[in-house]
């Protein structure tokens, strides 16, 4: 099997932790690597906050730390990509966030993306993100479907609202791809890709799948 994928969800949520499990399983294969989702039992229940972005740096950081002897690579499952620069000059591993990930995806879909977000509070910290990475001329719109992370469970009115936005992304704004700005967000991307018909990536499937491409390349250079 090789050298596992740990997939970090830097919130507490187990039921986000679950989700996350469940939309990486088609990236799972019997020859491996093995992909491992895990909480932060230090994390807040959800990211939603530069203050929550700041505050679980530390406690990834001492958790990858633990894992590192055992990894073939380190995914954080957080649309703020907490810690990633810290957790890649700590690690000798491949260290990959799902923002990042997930928008450079989206670039290859389409070429206008636009993002939907939890919060209104959450935008601020995006568009930081979305321009130090300098993708701004291909960006759409960022725009709140209005739920914290546990209101997500809620699926009637989470698709809902996700359909709603997505729409208006795709017709006021232009978007020809969407990313889910959220990892709570997973278990609706198939059913809001049918709503809005443009492809929606799913930014932690976007990350792990990069990962686990990258451990068994290694592993065919190393055999």
């Amino acid at each position: 099997m090789g050298s596992p994928v740990y997939v970090i969800n830097p919130n507490s949520s187990q039921t986000v932790t679950a989700e996350i499990d469940k939309a990486v399983a088609p990236l799972r294969s019997t020859d491996g690597p093995e992909i491992v989702c895990l909480s932060l039992a230090e994390g807040p229940p959800g990211i939603q906050s530069q203050r929550d972005v700041d505050g679980v740096v530390t406690p990834i950081l001492r958790k990858a730390a633990d894992l590192e002897e055992s990894a073939g690579a380190f995914v954080i499952a957080c649309f703020s990509d907490p810690g990633l620069h810290a957790l890649r000059e700590q690690s000798r591993h491949r260290v990959l966030g799902i923002a990042e990930c997930g928008v450079l995806t989206a670039l290859t879909f389409g070429q206008r993306f636009g993002v939907i977000a939890i919060l209104p509070t959450s935008i601020p910290r995006h568009l930081r993100y979305f321009g130090a990475m300098g993708v701004m001329d291909r960006f759409a719109a960022d725009l709140p479907i209005g739920l914290s992370v546990a209101e997500l469970s809620d699926e009637d009115r989470t698709l809902a609202r996700m359909a709603d936005v997505g729409q208006t992304l795709r017709d006021v704004h232009g978007a020809d791809v969407l990313v889910m700005g959220c990892a709570g967000m997973a278990r609706y991307r198939a059913a809001l890709q049918d709503a809005v018909g443009i492809p929606v990536v799913e930014p932690t499937q976007a990350a792990v799948g990069m990962a686990v491409s990258h451990v068994r390349l290694s592993q065919a250079l190393a055999s």
